[in-house]
């Protein structure tokens, strides 16, 4: 048994129901910030070609990386399937977001931009190890 399977097994069998609602609200706030993402993408594509200049086609692609990612992976983690794919898909998003786009000289000031930002990688990684937990699509009736 590997190390990656024993974390699995770990999170599968050490995840309170109360997290489920947590899982839920992460994803129904990824779901919001991704339409939110595609309703001011030219604004928020501006500010990151300022940070990381890209050419065009690259800039495109990623914006509509995001904006995908934020809703689907929302989706799969509101309904429980593969949330452990889902949040490894978020991920790079909010490393981006704390590194480039909060990256001015306002970075270790309070801002709710960076607190967000931080939490929800925080919860990401948690679920990364946790897992879906026992109110999801795919709860395994082995572990009860």
């Amino acid at each position: 048994m590997n190390l990656l399977h024993r974390i699995e097994l770990w999170g599968d069998r050490h995840h309170p129901r109360w997290m489920d609602i947590v899982r839920i609200t992460l994803g129904l706030f990824l779901c919001i910030k991704g339409i939110q993402f595609v309703k001011n993408m030219s604004i928020l594509m501006d500010q990151v070609d300022n940070n990381l200049p890209l050419p065009p086609f690259l800039l495109v692609l990623l914006g509509h990386y995001v904006y995908i990612a934020h809703i689907l992976g929302g989706i799969l983690l509101i309904l429980g399937a593969y949330s452990r794919i889902a949040c490894v898909i978020q991920i790079p998003i909010l490393l981006g977001a704390i590194f480039f786009v909060n990256s001015s000289s306002e970075l270790w000031r309070p801002f709710p931009e960076l607190l967000i930002s931080l939490v929800v990688l925080f919860l990401l990684v948690y679920f990364v190890v946790a897992g879906d937990g026992p109110w999801s699509l795919k709860s395994d009736e082995r572990l009860k």
